[in-house]
């Protein structure tokens, strides 16, 4: 049985991943890609469905773990009456093949060791051939297979279920273990210097994490953040995935369990500041082209998310029957079907985005040129329109204030391009636009008797996305009604944290038209965004302990998942979330920009 959410640990190779558990177990990796079919798949089920386990033979949890230095190398050490041992695992960056590699190093006495390797192609369905081959253990099945080179000082056994390793390991001595996937029709990988490939890992991160300008006191917590985005970043074409997992739930038991192995637009402008801000202008401006390459075509097919490459055909959202989830959390669902929504919030987004790099010093060509032209001309014809917002309601349509929001930043950012670049376009159009947006949001988006922005027209639903009103310029923040809208969200308190909605807590709402009874737990994300809108309102003591309180509910290697329940005292949802450890590294800034009296300068509204 998988173990619990937060007791896993990222390793990866920038174009995949896979999860460690304490107990010394992989339960997870897609292997070649993060999209790809995973051939680890026990966090889903159970070990019938893939996992990697090398430990003591006493099958008991690390007592300690680690990353080592600011990398993704991950060390884990076990105590016991025999001695002490460590398993060092991590993924060197990809070069050619994709490698696992796991040391067991002695440090006292004597320890007896046991693995077990057990591959299951596509998402823990297919159980592969498996046989000793020149030295080796190749496990084939259909187009995938996965060769293990272990150390000869390990008693290998082939079994009908996989692979048994038995070994013992003393003071002083390493023994190293490398699994290899390679496509089944090609011949077996080149040899893999297991320490020499640790020493170029670390050197790696080394250098990257060098570049990081954030200077402030919860540095360790930031560059483990940008480490973490570093890690869900497909280098082959900059691309960020939400994250590494699938069908994670949000609920325990429940249906909330989507796929979360693409890249989404709509926080594209938070993902490019923490870049920026920090220190990381090469990928800020792969991130930026891949979303160009992305969004090219007709504006009317703009998607909430895309595939790794920017690719508009995703696979259709599928349960998998033959996996139980996630403490029995079913069904599991590969695809995600939110790819068909229509997302108005994301035109605001890609525009921001544009902005938000052209003043960092990146141009806007005549072709981007054209299609904020485009984007503002398919706009000016459907803003109206309702959607399924931010979070990608499975009910109906409706006119989300966010989303409205969001248009508004569509044309401010169009006209603001237009300002810097002098390109020609129908700028007399785009003001009235940007201030009929306006006049609407303020009018039919505020509740006074609340006193704050709704989630939608009509409705009484409080939002967290009302929280960014301020950071996006829709409301300078010493507006009145960004310090009711702040207050006021005091409502989707859960325990210190913040629900998204006040949905959650039992009004009849279901925004995810699952059914499913009972409230969620805190977004990690939101409760981000309240520590800077608290920032950016003066209350600096407020948004420092929210920020904190977010700090504390981290992992033992700094991770962070989508979901905090403060009730059990567990993370929950897919992990680890690139949006939380972009949101943490913001807040963060924004923090110390709070102290230091500015922000990032961007004029808001005071009309209407």
């Amino acid at each position: 049985m998988a173990g619990m959410i937060e007791d896993y640990a990222i390793i990866g190779d920038l174009q995949t991943a896979a999860l460690v558990g304490r107990d010394g177990s992989i339960d997870w990796m897609c292997v070649p890609r993060f999209d790809s079919p995973a051939c680890f798949a026990a966090l889903l089920g159970d070990a019938r469905h893939g996992f990697w386990r090398i430990a003591p033979s006493n099958h008991r949890p690390c007592n300690h773990r680690r990353y080592l230095a600011d990398s993704l190398v991950l060390e884990s050490r076990w105590d016991s009456v025999f001695g002490s041992v460590t398993v060092t695992d991590f993924m060197p960056p990809r070069s050619g093949l994709p490698h696992v590699v796991r040391v067991v190093e002695g440090l006292k006495g004597t320890v007896p060791m046991r693995g077990e390797l057990r591959p299951r192609f596509n998402h823990g369905r297919v159980r592969p051939w498996t046989r000793v081959a020149d030295a080796q253990v190749l496990s084939v099945a259909g187009p995938d297979s996965v060769w293990l080179t272990a150390d000869p000082r390990a008693s290998v056994q082939v079994t009908e279920d996989g692979t048994l390793l038995e070994f013992t390991v003393r003071e002083g001595e390493r023994l190293a273990f490398v699994l290899s996937w390679v496509p089944s029709h090609e011949a077996e990988p080149p040899s893999f210097d297991a320490l020499d490939g640790l020493t170029r890992t670390l050197d790696y991160w080394r250098r990257w994490t060098a570049k990081c300008r954030y200077r402030g006191p919860w540095r360790d917590a930031v560059v483990r953040s940008l480490v973490t985005v570093k890690a869900l970043i497909y280098a082959p074409t900059g691309g960020i995935v939400a994250a590494p997992t699938a069908s994670l739930p949000q609920r325990v038991g429940g249906r909330l369990n989507w796929d979360y192995r693409f890249c989404w637009l709509r926080d594209a402008t938070f993902a490019l500041s923490c870049l920026l801000r920090s220190g990381y202008w090469e990928e800020a401006v792969a991130w930026r082209e891949w979303l160009l390459r992305a969004v090219a075509g007709d504006p009317a097919d703009l998607q909430s998310l895309y595939g790794l490459a920017g690719q508009r055909r995703l696979p259709g959202e599928a349960p998998a029957g033959w996996l139980p989830g996630y403490e029995g959390s079913a069904p599991v669902r590969f695809g995600n079907a939110a790819a068909g929504q229509f997302p108005l919030d994301v035109y605001g987004a890609v525009l921001d985005t544009l902005h938000l790099s052209l003043r960092a010093g990146v141009p806007v060509e005549d072709h981007v040129w054209g299609l904020v032209r485009a984007l503002m001309g398919f706009l000016q014809e459907h803003w109206r329109e309702p959607d399924e917002g931010r979070w990608e309601a499975r009910g109906p349509r409706r006119q989300f204030v966010h989303s409205k929001v969001m248009c508004w930043v569509a044309a401010d950012r169009a006209l603001r391009i237009q300002e810097i670049t002098g390109h020609p376009g129908p700028v007399a159009q785009w003001r009235a636009l940007r201030d009929d947006i306006h006049r609407e949001v303020c009018e039919r988006g505020w509740d006074a008797e609340l006193g704050a922005f709704v989630q939608f027209y009509g409705g009484r639903v409080l939002d967290a996305s009302g929280l960014l009103i301020p950071a996006v310029g829709f409301l300078p923040a010493d507006d009145p009604r960004v310090g009711g809208t702040v207050a006021a969200m005091g409502a989707l308190d859960h325990h210190g944290f913040l629900r998204r909605s006040a949905a959650a807590d039992g009004d009849g709402q279901d925004l995810d038209g699952a059914g499913v009874p009972g409230p969620e737990g805190a977004f990690l994300a939101c409760s981000l965004w309240r520590a800077d809108a608290l920032a950016r309102t003066g209350r600096t003591a407020e948004a420092r302990a929210a920020f904190e309180a977010v700090l504390g509910v981290r992992n033992d290697v700094g991770l962070l998942s989508e979901v905090w329940d403060p009730v059990t005292g567990r993370q929950l949802g897919n992990t680890p979330q690139a949006f939380s450890h972009i949101a943490l590294v913001n807040a963060a800034l924004a923090l110390r920009d709070a102290g230091a009296g500015r922000f990032p300068a961007l004029s808001a509204r005071r009309s209407a």
